[in-house]
């Protein structure tokens, strides 16, 4: 579908551009912790085993969690819920730099969870509903950049903090987050945009009716999808791959996970618009299916020139898809409040990131590189045939 460019709006408003912003600073605070995260742990003469615990406990306390951040975002408005769920990570980040046991660490990293997802939740809620319906893919395109631009700045200024103290990084990203609770509270406290909490001229839409929505059903298989391979799968397999398969040193590991970062960033600026142009559904399915093929490809690469080209088409894939994949769900909701439905779309690619490198590195193990990437692959372009039957979101003007 074409949309005409004489009814579309010409800029996103400031409020948008205040919560990407505060997203990059985010994702700079996460770079800064993640390097630290596993040594700090180890320091209490833990297991590796225990170590990662602390990792996984965080994602797993977002899952938990998110079901009740939806209904404070849909209770207590977008706004507030944004602002408590940035102050709890802070607080408990900045904790983290004071612990004297392991299980304190492990307590304030579940703690952090719950504050991310309610920030997660409340964020994308507030960016999609304050957005003007056809913005909404380049500003999903704005919101996954700042993201990934963030993870990459993130770890090159950690490596100076680790020199100083392990716990400096914990000390900085809390400041980081102050600071940008700071920036949104004054940013937005005067908005004309910004509905208060428990207004009722704000109408809520209700998980049962979204599920209803064919867009929205595939766009949680897409999201599952994602979830998987991008944060689940890529994460934990190509390091290995890298060492056991090319027989490369570990630290290529990092370039290539930047290679792909690279690729995503490359094209979501340009997905995003494109996807508020055609359409959400011709960009899904060209990115699943590009991502797909190229992530099965990997599977086979032998060298280290064909696994870089791999790499880098499966980073342009998902940043073809991507931004449509935020906007579709954006769409289904309009101007209601949805934290149910958004609740749910994050618990998606959660699920899938939990899952993915448990059941790829089983089958890594029991049979090959070549099936673990294959079945990630596979389900990429299973969402692409979701997408298929599915409707179009993209309201018309």
């Amino acid at each position: 579908m074409s949309v005409s460019t004489s009814s579309r709006p010409a800029t996103l408003p400031r409020e948008v551009w205040v919560i990407i912003s505060a997203n990059f600073v985010i994702a700079i605070g996460f770079g800064l912790v993640a390097p630290a995260l596993p040594t700090f742990a180890r320091g209490f003469d833990v297991s590796v085993t225990a170590a990662s615990v602390v990792i996984s406990a965080f994602a797993v306390a977002r899952l938990v969690f998110a079901p009740a951040a939806g209904r404070l975002v849909t209770v207590l408005g977008e706004r507030w819920v944004y602002l408590v769920g940035l102050s709890v990570v802070a607080v408990t980040t900045g904790a983290c730099a004071f612990a004297t046991e392991y299980w304190h660490l492990l307590v304030l990293r579940c703690l952090a969870g719950t504050g991310s997802t309610m920030f997660t939740v409340s964020g994308v809620a507030l960016m999609l509903r304050l957005t003007p319906p056809l913005l909404r893919g380049r500003a999903s395109g704005h919101w996954g950049t700042s993201f990934l631009l963030g993870n990459v700045a993130g770890p090159i200024m950690g490596g100076g903090l680790i020199a100083i103290s392990l716990r400096t990084p914990f000390l900085v990203y809390a400041g980081s987050l102050f600071l940008a609770v700071f920036i949104v509270w004054f940013a937005l406290r005067k908005s004309t945009l910004m509905a208060p909490a428990g207004d009722s001229d704000v109408p809520t839409l209700p998980l049962r009716a979204a599920l209803r929505d064919s867009g929205y059903r595939a766009s949680l298989a897409s999201s599952f999808a994602n979830g998987w391979a991008v944060f689940g799968v890529r994460t934990a397999l190509i390091p290995l791959f890298i060492t056991e398969v090319l027989r490369r040193d570990e630290s290529f590991a990092g370039t290539a996970l930047a290679l792909f970062a690279a690729g995503n960033v490359a094209m979501l600026l340009v997905s995003g618009r494109l996807s508020d142009r055609i359409g959400r559904k011709p960009m899904l399915i060209t990115g699943l299916l590009v991502a797909g093929a190229s992530t099965v490809w990997v599977g086979f690469t032998d060298s280290v020139f064909e696994f870089v080209v791999a790499t880098i088409v499966a980073g342009l894939g998902t940043g073809v898809y991507a931004p449509s994949q935020q906007a579709a769900v954006g769409d289904v909701l309009g101007k209601a409040r949805g934290g149910q439905v958004l609740a749910v779309f994050q618990m998606s690619a959660d699920v899938g990131a939990i899952l993915g490198p448990i059941v790829a590195g089983v089958l890594a193990d029991r049979l090959s590189f070549v099936a673990a990437f294959g079945v990630t692959g596979a389900l990429l372009l299973a969402a692409a045939l979701v997408w298929l039957p599915a409707r179009e979101t993209l309201p018309r003007p």
